[in-house]
């Protein structure tokens, strides 16, 4: 039997980062739980849907674009041609890198998963009403921004 979880030390319970860290596990979990419903994995989706916006690209420029590094991204994208999702051709100005390329049924791919992400951004949200939503996801990408011009800005040389 499995007991509710006992509430964390009121010296934290209340910290953005605590509350932001639990947040991201649950999200995490409806996310992985939606596309697994479907046989795929958070990859996948940033892959096909970085090559349905983009177009065909090698290897190196997908990973770029999706975040996705290199270590991983052999073998999703193998996992996905496996599932004929995306097709591997030779790059006719450099034969020794492949070009990935989006299929049809990579797109129908996509559009499932899309849907999975929404329902599951349905349920993380659910409290929340629209203007509420709107505001959280204005204040995210208000944080987001902020920490990745920080991190920018740490790799540019001083005066």
């Amino acid at each position: 039997m499995q007991h509710p979880p006992e509430p964390p030390p009121a010296r934290w319970q209340n910290l953005p980062t605590w509350l932001l860290t639990q947040t991201a596990n649950h999200a995490h979990r409806l996310v992985s739980d939606g596309f697994a419903a479907v046989d795929a994995r958070g990859y996948h989706y940033r892959l096909l849907a970085t090559l349905d916006e983009f177009g065909p690209a090698s290897q190196a420029t997908l990973g770029r674009r999706s975040g996705i590094h290199v270590s991983d991204m052999v073998a999703t994208v193998n996992e996905l041609a496996d599932h004929h999702l995306v097709e591997r051709t030779p790059d006719p100005t450099d034969r020794r890198r492949n070009i990935i390329t989006l299929t049809t049924a990579g797109k129908r791919q996509l559009r499932r998963l899309e849907n999975r992400l929404a329902h599951s951004q349905e349920e993380l949200l659910e409290p929340l009403s629209p203007a509420q939503r709107q505001q959280l996801t204005e204040l995210l990408a208000t944080l987001l921004d902020h920490h990745d011009q920080r991190i920018g800005n740490q790799d540019q040389p001083l005066g």
